[in-house]
């Protein structure tokens, strides 16, 4: 039986999901039969050398990487709703009924101090409205790596609501989801995986819009660009949906891997060493102290502390609102720091360093004197976990995730179609045609193998799946070269 090959000039499913096709060298055809290695008829030029190469990245990156990238957006999704997940499960910590004066900071301080009486102080955060309970937060032995002990303070009374293991801000809820999605909760290895999804997502929207927009040459209205097609279940109808639903998302899923990227293991060192030679990493005060200048003209070693009362008060003093984090001095000679923490728009990440002996501010930073890069980076990282614009980012982050699983989905359901009949000898779709680079000009491919070299030095889980496909492609023709010189 003759292999079956898909007409050139076809619509082009494998542009945005794995493909089948021939994955040996093209043989002779009969008179007006099309091989997969032949240049759309409508798509003339360097796009027509540029695609079938496109279009074998593309689905080699579908088959290998979509299934990390359908993990990530999995457990990106059910990551969506921790804002609510906590409301529910520790209102009990976080709310309390206001009842006249709330006690001093300090009170509040040394009851959470007895409760946790082998823990070390890290940090008070005092809530910005009336119903919020102080969070008291404390470092301790037997705790995993990253995480530390917070125990929640009644400012009206003193008393102690609850303890909650804790990593940063997140409560216990939103922890473990943020630990499956960065890690699938298997350590450091485990982080790989959010990585390689991180590395890939963008190689693959922009290759599929590519391989997408190229097939609108031939069509006469944009509509069948921007919207998916009706009628009955089929390969063309999946592929339409595919298509356009990763059009509508693009900009999103994009700014999701970029975002990602950022705090990844490997890649995260390479964007920071990168931001910190253009000068936009992000700041922070100081907290040496300036030398004080006693009677006799030298320095002064003054130990009083005004307490974390006053301390709250000069923050204040000094523009300071909203949600307040207090790191108390690390020794003798340092200051306390007091940061705002408001992460939705407009942010307000200002922060103060204080004296403990005279409750001077000694310096403050305010976030509209960050480098753009490092206000860039703030602002991705807050929009990446929902916090930015509130309800409407945990919308948005949502459907962008159910749009990434459904798109996978499809992609593999259109493998899934195009596979050749049991008669022939294979049970799942068929690669697009090996070859493919061949017919690059050396002006086009020598640019966009450095370029390659030079992300996958960068971004090394983009580099090592790369090298991966193309062993895997070396391989395959090779056998498949065997199996043709054993059966000729």
């Amino acid at each position: 039986m003759p292999e079956r090959r898909i007409p050139p000039d076809a619509p082009v499913s494998q542009a945005v999901s794995p493909q089948p096709g021939a994955d040996v060298p093209p043989s002779p055809r009969p008179a007006g039969e099309h091989t997969t290695t032949s240049a759309p008829r409508a798509v003339p030029g360097l796009w027509s050398n540029l695609r079938p190469l496109l279009l074998r990245l593309h689905f080699y990156a579908g088959i290998l990487v979509g299934p990390f990238i359908l993990v990530a957006a999995v457990t990106g999704l059910a990551y969506t709703v921790t804002p609510q997940i906590e409301s529910a499960l520790y209102a009990h910590e976080l709310k309390v009924t206001p009842r006249g004066a709330a006690e001093p900071l300090a009170h509040q301080v040394a009851a959470a101090q007895r409760a946790v009486p082998d823990g070390t102080l890290l940090s008070v955060t005092k809530g910005a409205g009336p119903t919020d309970s102080t969070r008291v937060t404390f470092e301790k032995g037997g705790l995993p790596e990253g995480y530390t002990l917070t125990a929640f303070v009644d400012p009206y009374n003193g008393r102690v609501l609850g303890q909650l293991r804790t990593f940063g801000q997140w409560l216990p809820a939103r922890a473990w989801l943020d630990d499956l999605h960065r890690n699938l909760h298997l350590g450091h290895f485990g982080r790989n995986y959010s990585e390689i999804a991180a590395s890939w997502l963008w190689v693959e929207v922009l290759g599929g819009l590519a391989l997408w927009a190229g097939t609108a040459r031939n069509r006469r209205r944009l509509r069948r660009l921007l919207l998916p097609r009706g009628g009955t279940r089929s390969r063309k109808r999946t592929l339409s949906w595919h298509g356009a639903v990763g059009l509508w998302a693009s900009v999103g899923l994009l700014a999701l891997s970029a975002t990602g990227l950022t705090w990844s293991a490997h890649a995260g060192a390479s964007i920071g060493r990168i931001q910190d030679a253009l000068g936009g990493s992000t700041p922070s005060v100081s907290t040496a102290l300036p030398a004080r200048e006693g009677a006799g003209g030298g320095t002064e070693d003054v130990k009083r502390d005004i307490g974390i009362d006053a301390v709250v008060a000069s923050a204040r003093h000094a523009g300071l609102a909203g949600v307040l984090v207090v790191t108390p001095p690390h020794d003798e000679d340092s200051a306390y720091v007091v940061a705002e923490n408001t992460r939705s728009w407009p942010e307000r990440q200002d922060s103060v360093a204080i004296d403990p002996a005279t409750g001077k501010v000694t310096q403050k930073l305010e976030f509209d004197d960050f480098p753009l890069l490092a206000k860039v980076t703030s602002w991705g990282v807050d929009a990446h976990m929902g916090l930015l614009f509130g309800l409407a980012n945990q919308i948005a982050l949502a459907l962008l995730a159910i749009a990434v699983i459904a798109m996978t989905l499809w992609a593999f359901r259109m493998w899934w179609l195009r596979r050749p009949t049991r008669a022939e000898g294979f049970a799942v779709g068929r690669a697009p045609a090996r070859g493919a680079w061949r017919r690059v000009p050396d002006r086009v491919l020598a640019p966009v193998v450095l370029l390659a070299a030079v992300i996958g030095y960068y971004v090394p889980f983009f580099g090592l799946p790369l090298l991966l496909f193309v062993l895997v492609d070396v391989a395959v023709g090779a056998l498949r070269r065997r199996r043709a010189e054993v059966r000729g």
